[in-house]
């Protein structure tokens, strides 16, 4: 089976690239520069040098002009860099062009995003759904492994050389791979959605933790929960779901769940990696958004995470803007501004522990507006049912009729009501 050819990113210095078009400025490129020398580190590269070039349009051959080409070529001999790490999309062409030029390993942002995920995968649908967007993006690429050998050609009645009888095998099974998996992830498709049938009908709501990477929503999940959700201070750190409950002031039970953390130009195909854990974003009853107040590209996050969630049918949810890290901001001028640019949100300290007692009274009182009264009368021998409503609704009265009926006056989810339709009481 053909493996993915992983490149080596041990002890690479690399020069980080940006393109500005001219509608954009050149503050803007370098704070998408910021974000990829964070992301080289977590690929396992150290960001050593940077560049930003002007560009009117894209040339076909490196993308930038040869020029500007030759430029960077030269400063990495000169600097001993021994990476290219573009922030734009590559064509295979172009990465093949790089490489020859350079003949350093040439890289963009997608490919270092993919390698990240990759390493962080842990689920099996996870690490299928990574193996499938990186075979996607091998397949156009493969004539970049086997150049060494292309030049081995020739001879009367001979086809092609080496290279090309290889590209075309690894081709074949490059396919056949996509094929195996896009399978093995139908199958598994049909079973996540059995397990979201299951979910929706569940009398306990939930809600979910959304927001740009790194932001704290996974020590949040643990600070709240007292859970075990691995936590890093790099980029995903975590990508698969974890779901806790949180025992809500009212008596009321919440399931919590973790998010993979959004990104400016995340590529969509790993957009579509990721349903399984996005998807508990939309199925949920509120969002709780988490922005790490510290950035300096804070309310560019706030947008990104935006755009994510319309893009998985969750942008009408209901958001509980949550600022975190304030224990780590000195200018209080800069905390006010926030305060006042976002009166609705919650400024808390995941790390300090400060605000969660009011963030969680807040969750608390979201989804008692969520949830409606109901009055039941429930037999006797269904017990099982009082003890449902007990663990999933807020009780506020609780009476017995002398044949033993139960008589419950309960603050009820939305999407439980129906589970206790046929036990409302009458007039």
């Amino acid at each position: 089976m053909f493996e993915l050819l992983e490149r080596s990113t041990e002890q690479r210095h690399a020069l980080l690239v940006a393109v500005c078009p001219q509608q954009s400025t050149v503050e803007h490129a370098n704070e998408m520069l910021d974000e990829l020398a964070e992301l080289a580190e977590t690929y396992g590269a150290e960001a050593s040098a940077r560049r930003v070039i002007r560009l009117s349009k894209p040339q076909a051959r490196y993308l930038i002009g040869s020029g500007n080409a030759d430029s960077i070529v030269e400063q990495c001999r000169e600097q001993k860099l021994d990476m290219i790490i573009f922030d734009d999309e590559l064509s295979p062409s172009q990465q093949r062009n790089w490489e020859k030029l350079a003949e350093i390993p040439v890289v963009d942002r997608h490919e270092v995003i993919l390698g990240i995920f990759g390493r962080r995968a842990r689920t099996r649908e996870a690490k299928l759904q990574v193996q499938l967007a990186q075979s996607e993006y091998s397949l156009p690429r493969l004539k970049n492994a086997w150049t060494h050998l292309s030049r081995q050609q020739g001879g009367v009645g001979i086809r092609g050389g080496e290279g090309e009888k290889q590209i075309e095998l690894d081709g074949r099974m490059v396919r056949h791979r996509i094929t195996h998996l896009k399978r093995e992830l139908e199958e598994l498709k049909k079973h996540r959605a059995e397990q979201r049938k299951k979910r929706t009908q569940q009398p306990i709501p939930s809600a979910a933790i959304v927001g740009y990477t790194n932001a704290g929503k996974s020590s949040l999940l643990n600070k709240l929960t007292q859970a075990d959700a691995f936590v890093e201070n790099k980029l995903f750190a975590t990508l698969d779901p974890t779901t806790r409950r949180l025992a809500l002031p009212n008596n009321q039970t919440l399931l919590l769940t973790d998010t993979v953390g959004f990104i400016r130009k995340l590529p969509h195909d790993l957009v579509e990696s990721f349903k399984s854990t996005l998807e508990s974003a939309a199925d949920a009853e509120f969002l709780i958004h988490v922005v790490d107040i510290t950035s300096a590209h804070a309310e560019d996050h706030i947008r990104t995470t935006e755009e994510v969630l319309e893009e998985i049918g969750a942008g009408e949810h209901y958001r509980v803007l949550v600022f975190n890290k304030v224990d780590a901001i000195e200018d209080e001028f800069l905390l006010s501004r926030f305060r006042r640019r976002h009166p609705e949100a919650f400024f808390i300290s995941v790390h300090a522990g400060d605000g969660l007692e009011v963030l969680v009274e807040e969750l608390a009182e979201v989804l008692a507006q969520k949830m409606g009264t109901m009055e039941l009368r429930i037999p006797q021998a269904r017990y099982d049912v009082v003890a449902s409503v007990h663990r999933t609704s807020q009780v506020l009265k609780e009476t017995y009729d002398d044949d033993g009926t139960v008589l419950l006056e309960a603050v009820v989810p939305d999407r439980s009501r129906y589970e206790y339709a046929e036990f409302v009481a009458g007039d």
